[in-house]
This record gives C-alpha cells, sequence and structure tokens, in this order.
C-alpha cells in the first residue's frame, strides 16, 4: 500500500510525482492535504459557522432557509453558462444530493426551534466526521492513519463536548433527535457529494449545477410561504441572502477540497466551525459558560493539530 499524508490508498499506482523526497502515485497525489486545501477547509469552517447564526437569529428561519437556498442558486445561475456541463454519470449524485439537502434544511430548521445554537449545531456537526470516515472507509476505501484517526476522535469529543447541555432543555430527546437527523444528513451529502465531485472533469460544473438543482427548495419554500416572504424587511432579505451567498462559497470550496484530500479528514476540519459557532453563541447571543467552550476548543485544536501532522 501507499502512503501518504495522514492516509492509506489501495490500488495506487503509476508513481509519476516528486513529493518531498520520494516519487507517489497520481492517485495518492491527488488525494494529499497539502498546506493551501488545510487552510481553506478552516476558511469555511468560519464561513459555515457565520451563515448558521444568520439562521438561528432569523425571526422566520423557514423562509430564511429559502433565501439561503436562493443565495446558492444565483450565482451558479451566473456561472453556469461558463462552465461544462457536468458529465451525465455526475447527475443522479446531484439528485440525490439535493433530496439529502431538502431533509437537512427541514431537520436543522427543526433543531433550532428546541435548542439554542451552541448546544444544537455541536451535536449536529460533532457526529459528523465519524460518520463519514466510517462511510469513507466502508464505501471508497480511504483508510487514516492512527494519528489522522486521533485527531478526528479528539475534534468529535470536543465537539460533542459542547453540546452535552442539550439534556438540559425542556425537550431533551427531541433537540438530540433532531439534531443527530442533521448530523446524518451531513454525512449523507458529504459522502454522495465527495464521491460526485470526483467523477466530474472539472469540480466546479459540479457545484454549479448543484446549487441550481436548489431551485426547487427555492420555488417550495417561496410558494409555501409566499406571504410570510412578502412580510420581509429589505435587511432581513439581504442577511437571509448575504447568508446564503457565504454558505454557498464555503461550501463550494470544500467540495473542491474534497477532490484533493479524504473526504474523512476534511470532514473533520470542517467540524472545526463549531468553535467559531461556540463562540458566536457566546458573545452573540449570550448562550453558556467560558469554561466549557475552552476545553471544548482546545481540544478541539489538538485534533486540528494531529490532522496536521497525520
Amino acid at each position: 500500500m501507499a502512503r501518504s499524508h495522514g492516509f492509506t490508498l489501495r490500488r495506487a499506482r503509476n508513481a509519476d510525482r516528486f513529493y518531498g523526497r520520494r516519487f507517489i502515485s497520481a492517485r495518492e497525489w491527488q488525494f494529499c492535504m497539502t498546506y493551501d486545501i488545510f487552510i481553506i477547509v478552516l476558511f469555511t469552517a468560519m464561513m459555515h459557522a457565520a451563515w448558521n447564526a444568520i439562521v438561528k437569529g432569523a425571526a422566520d428561519r423557514t423562509v430564511t432557509f429559502g433565501l439561503v437556498a436562493t443565495g446558492h442558486m444565483l450565482p451558479a445561475l451566473m456561472i453556469a453558462p461558463f462552465v461544462p456541463l457536468p458529465p451525465p454519470e455526475t447527475v443522479p449524485y446531484i439528485i440525490i444530493s439535493t433530496i439529502i439537502h431538502w431533509g437537512y434544511y427541514f431537520f436543522l430548521n427543526a433543531s433550532y426551534r428546541f435548542g439554542d445554537l451552541s448546544l444544537v449545531y455541536p451535536i449536529a456537526r460533532g457526529a459528523t466526521p465519524l460518520l463519514v470516515a466510517g462511510m469513507a472507509l466502508v464505501w471508497l476505501g480511504e483508510t487514516l492513519t492512527p494519528l489522522g484517526w486521533s485527531g478526528l476522535v479528539c475534534i468529535s469529543v470536543g465537539v460533542l463536548i459542547l453540546g452535552r447541555h442539550c439534556f438540559d432543555t425542556d425537550k431533551p430527546l427531541l433537540t438530540v433527535a433532531m439534531a443527530l437527523a442533521t448530523s446524518g444528513t451531513i454525512a449523507a451529502y458529504s459522502i454522495v457529494d465527495g464521491v460526485g465531485v470526483r467523477m466530474a472533469p472539472a469540480a466546479i460544473s459540479y457545484i454549479v449545477w448543484l446549487f441550481i438543482a436548489e431551485g426547487l427548495v427555492v420555488l417550495f419554500i417561496f410558494a409555501l410561504c409566499h406571504d410570510r416572504f412578502r412580510a420581509l424587511t429589505r435587511k432581513q432579505f439581504g442577511i437571509g441572502l448575504g447568508g446564503g451567498m457565504l454558505s454557498a462559497l464555503a461550501y463550494a470550496l470544500a467540495l473542491y477540497a474534497k477532490t484533493k484530500a479524504p473526504i474523512g479528514m476534511v470532514s473533520a476540519l470542517r467540524e472545526t466551525s463549531v468553535i467559531f459557532a461556540a463562540m458566536i453563541g457566546l458573545f452573540w447571543f449570550g448562550e453558556g459558560s467560558v469554561r466549557a467552550r475552552l476545553g471544548a476548543a482546545i481540544l478541539v485544536f489538538t485534533g486540528i493539530v494531529l490532522l496536521a501532522l497525520a
């Protein structure tokens, strides 16, 4: 087996690039976690926490989710004439991912009805890295090294620590169930999109048409909530649409990263967004205490370092 940064790839062949002091295969080179990809994924984590805070703070979250989807769709429609169509074999992945994203929006919206951002978000994101890494191991043969797995576990445990007070809410089981359902949809679309984007000759073509497909979400929400949409102020409309564009950029960069690094590793790094979300919840919404967040942040930071060294 050929080893690369943080994971093992099976069936590596055709060593034709020089990396460090040795040649590695073309396939192995494709999935090395380089420092630029590492920084990009951490940047997407910050953006992801920011748009979730926008949704949490919205007066009408359902309509805001519609604006988020609009923020995905509009830039994609503008870019579409300049990018190639996705190959036919990627179309089923785009369709399946769109359906899963419907479930994601539904469960995330339901989760925020019962719990704070700093409680729901960590659970929804905390279980995802292990789910994604396990699914990638079984279906894609992506195997992290022991150091990589250690980093992934540290991140997940740190994230879940932030959400431990969810049982103090009025509806603890329902809150946890909605958050875990959200986590399941995140893991599902992470794998589907991770495979689909790798099948496209250009990542941008898959990303653009995936966001265009979210137009169905926009039509459904606005048809269902037409009067509530019209009641929005210009400020609320602008914030929701801006949050959607921020979300689109964050996910587009994450999908690009999945063409260059293991899906499980990218997903684990993205979940560091809970630290940013916890800080937003603490200072913006006045949720929770500093001590627990600091301890969890240290644990997540340790996981990030381990992944960087793996």
